[in-house]
């Protein structure tokens, strides 16, 4: 289907009408037809109107309903065939098989909210059932559930065209919480984000939901952001991106008279620690798997192992030397966009002029446009406690080996760190102890704590949690991965004395949902 450079608002094509913006080639750095007009501040206002008027409606459909629409979306993305991968693939610069697998992911995760919407565990229903006899004071009959929060503004990510974007996680479990969705595509991929779009908007009109269930903005600049941010309709945000885009968001939602959540995932540098007994043992396989989590796809995914903190000694100079040779001789690669390039290349030179960091090693010599050269670079523990500037994401291929004296150093550099999506730790049955005296803070520190693993790759599961303390994301008690994201566009409401005709299905006497209730107390079977 040709590419119109339209916005989504509900069911309507409409031309935007402020500065447009196209994709570029990264590979080729030539710009992609067609142009993408933004959406003017009447625009998205319309589209906020929208969801908030689908909102009650939408709120109210049946699970079953709800889990058809979910896997009706999954269906409509699969039937895009070839276009979607070939365009995905001009505009990123990333290899066909990397967007076919997420493009199975997002049908996946769909598919699995669909899951979760049909059991009903979400809605955590509680009944205190009424004590009429009790003294000194009776108690009400008392039910519990948990309702959607309202109209969700869905911020598409540079790095996964698919699987945080248009109709990716945060998408997914907002609409499976019941929240109309309006999405700001990413600049890097609006030509994916049109015939996503259109897909979610297919599978609206066949499921015959309103129309405001869904809009899919454009825009260059944060106005569109802030817009949608600033609007008293929209009741929660998420976003993948930087931090800076991410603080700003938040601060528009703080500003606003009625303030909101906005669940931001930000930067992260996802620490590596290799101890002394797994270092001796398996140091040059450790090297090899490193070299390949961190230059995996140029290095550009949230959770890229950036730093890593060791002991020195001769096993970790047999470590660094063998990560070095590897790392001489990976390709580079092309990068999402020429502005991550540019940022990339920016956040290397920065680390060359600091007099605390040694390179290492680095990759083979681009090839080509936006190509990243991936780099290994070297600093002791006193000078990476004493800069706060080498604790800084650099998002792409590159890694700092903090070099500590001793357990203590390494637990310092440990304590020292901001908030990660991941911490990994690599250790051997000798190093039970030191690995246990570094969980306490490592559990204050990050979303998820990896043993003999690599960080890349996040699973889509119940148990998944893709999220952290400050700066890994701005709401440290939620997750963007998983069946528990839903939780984050939830909120509960008890009802009181209610007669049971009045009551939502799900709390009524006869649990006609047949949920799984905590009722006085007691787990229902």
């Amino acid at each position: 289907m040709p590419l119109t450079g339209n916005l989504l608002i509900g069911q309507r094509a409409v031309p935007g009408t402020e500065a447009p913006i196209h994709a570029i080639d990264p590979a080729t750095d030539q710009p992609l037809e067609p142009a993408y007009p933004g959406a003017s501040a009447e625009q998205v206002v319309q589209a906020c109107a929208l969801a908030w008027a689908a909102f009650d409606a939408y709120r109210d459909t049946s699970l079953e309903q709800r889990a058809c629409f979910l896997e009706t979306i999954a269906e409509q993305i699969e039937a895009l065939g070839d276009e979607l991968i070939e365009r995905a693939v001009a505009e990123t610069g990333l290899p066909s098989a990397r967007i076919l697998g997420e493009r199975g992911r997002t049908s996946t995760q769909l598919r699995s909210f669909a899951r979760v919407v049909r059991a009903g565990e979400w809605l955590d229903v509680r009944v205190d059932t009424a004590l009429p006899e009790r003294q000194p004071l009776p108690r009400p009959d008392l039910r519990q559930r948990q309702v959607a929060v309202g109209p969700v503004a869905v911020f598409g990510a540079s790095n996964f065209p698919l699987a945080f974007s248009v109709a990716g996680g945060d998408t997914a479990s907002a609409l499976a919480a019941g929240c109309p969705v309006v999405v700001k595509a990413h600049s890097a991929h609006p030509g994916t984000g049109e015939l996503v779009g259109r897909a979610v908007a297919k599978a609206a009109q066949l499921c015959g939901l309103p129309e405001g269930v869904f809009s899919l903005l454009y825009g260059a600049g944060r106005a569109v952001g802030i817009g949608l941010v600033s609007d008293p309709r929209i009741k929660a945000v998420g976003f993948t991106g930087s931090r800076s885009g991410g603080l700003a968001l938040c601060q528009a939602a703080q500003a606003r008279p009625e303030p909101i959540p906005v669940y931001a995932e930000m930067a992260s540098i996802n620490p590596v620690l290799l101890f002394d007994a797994a270092l001796h043992n398996r140091g040059e396989a450790l090297a090899q798997g490193f070299v390949a989590s961190l230059t995996q796809g140029a290095g550009q995914f949230c959770t890229n192992p950036g730093l890593v903190i060791a002991r020195q000694g001769p096993a970790l100079q047999r470590f660094i030397e063998t990560a070095s040779e590897h790392l001489r001789q990976a390709q580079a690669q092309t990068m999402l966009t020429p502005g991550i390039f540019n940022a990339y290349q920016a956040g290397i030179a920065a680390l060359a002029e600091n007099r605390n960091a040694q390179l290492a090693a680095r990759g083979l010599p681009a090839q080509g446009p936006n190509q990243c050269q991936a780099q290994l670079l070297l600093t002791e523990a006193n000078a990476f406690l004493a800069d706060p500037a080498l604790h800084a994401e650099v998002f792409g291929a590159a890694s700092l080996v903090v070099v500590c004296t001793s357990d203590d150093q390494m637990r310092e550099v440990t304590e020292h760190l901001e908030g990660q999506l991941t911490a990994t730790l690599h250790m051997d049955d000798a190093d039970l102890d030191a690995a246990r005296a570094l969980l306490p803070i490592l559990e204050r520190k990050a979303g998820r704590i990896l043993v003999n693993g690599w960080p890349t790759g996040v699973e889509v599961c119940d148990a998944m949690v893709h999220g952290g303390p400050f700066p890994a994301t701005s709401n440290t008690r939620s997750t963007s991965v998983g069946s528990a994201a839903i939780l984050r566009f939830l909120r509960p409401v008890c009802y009181q004395g209610f007669p049971d005709a009045l009551l939502p299905s799900a709390l009524q006497h006869a649990n006609p949902l047949h949920l799984r209730r905590l009722l006085d107390s007691q787990r229902e079977a």
